[in-house]
């Protein structure tokens, strides 16, 4: 019988669940709508319901839960310290005790539940298995929707005092004044270069409304549009900025770039790195700036490893893409 952990990723739209084996592999994988907005019992339902069909479909011998969600975790008591309006009453809820609850016939009385916020459980993931493998620290930042940023040192998740250790998203940045951030100020780097972000300051600039996200805007690049193309440069040049000045503070040993506006291509990722480069002291000057290599993959496999790790084993070598 193969030992495995069950992973969970829970997204403000979608939650995806799959069994990963201790050779870092993914077995299986379900997914659905989170039903975020319906509350913390519908959303604890649905990873219960995929959990247990994901668990049917194999013999296993099934160590524990490893959960990524949204919001801000205090990955101790596997509780949501905070979290944005789209998950109805998230803030407060035991994840841990609930999951170990509902699964306990799978996972038995020595089986482990780990939480944690979905970015640290990318970075985790990148580092165990992806762009980051056999780095002692690296800074892993997401860039779509929004925009977020996950420490990992010496193997393990940074997470700060309170839990915000890595919210890149939040440094005030020049050239984005004009720009409300989620957190309710103006001038974030979030404001200007996550996908919502970019569609703002495309507006801002003079563009149309009707192209509705950062997506709509790229495909509007691609065909010479001049606004979008300048939105694009600022953009990603407030990432670059951005992460320059995490890397000042942290100097890590690598830098991992990843999350949906990265596939916009060449375009965004030449002109966040120049940013990068303009702005890096000269210490820091050979810091690789890598693209991921996980994709969606990569917070289902850090918080697989995340659980192997408390359960006490050790994390592989390589990991295999879902298919």
């Amino acid at each position: 019988m193969t030992a495995s952990v069950i992973a969970v990723d829970i997204g403000g739209t979608k939650t995806v669940v799959c069994l990963v084996d201790s050779r870092g592999q993914i077995r299986s994988s379900r997914r659905a709508p989170s039903r975020a907005s319906d509350g913390p019992g519908a959303v604890i339902g649905t990873v219960v319901r995929l959990a247990r069909a994901v668990a049917q479909q194999h013999e296993e011998d099934i160590r524990g839960v490893g959960v990524a969600t949204a919001g801000v975790v205090d990955a101790g008591a596997g509780r949501i310290v905070s979290s944005t309006d789209t998950f109805a009453r998230w803030a407060g809820t035991p994840v841990a005790a609930l999951l170990r609850a509902e699964l306990a016939d799978l996972i038995g009385a020595e089986g482990v539940v780990n939480v944690q916020n979905d970015v640290d459980a990318h970075a985790l993931g990148e580092v165990t298995s992806g762009a980051g493998t056999g780095a002692r620290s690296a800074l892993v930042v997401a860039v779509g929707t929004g925009v977020g940023a996950g420490i990992i040192i010496d193997g393990k998740p940074f997470r700060g005092a309170r839990h915000v250790a890595g919210e890149i998203a939040h440094i005030p940045m020049p050239g984005a004044e004009h720009l409300r951030c989620p957190c309710g100020r103006d001038g974030h780097l979030e404001a200007i270069g996550s996908g919502a972000g970019l569609q703002r300051h495309f507006v801002s600039l003079g563009g149309s409304p009707e192209y509705v996200d950062g997506r709509s805007v790229a495909d509007l690049a691609r065909r010479g549009d001049a606004l979008a193309l300048r939105a694009i440069q600022d953009s990603a040049a407030a990432v670059g900025r951005g992460i320059a000045a995490a890397a000042t503070l942290l100097d890590p040993e690598r830098v991992i770039v990843t999350g949906g506006l990265t596939q916009i291509g060449e375009r965004w990722w030449n002109a966040m790195d120049e940013a990068f480069r303009a702005e890096v002291i000269d210490a820091l000057a050979d810091v690789p700036l890598l693209p991921g290599r996980l994709g969606g993959d990569a917070p289902l496999i850090g918080a697989a490893a995340a659980a192997w790790q408390q359960w006490g084993g050790r994390p592989w070598p390589a990991t295999q893409k879902a298919s």
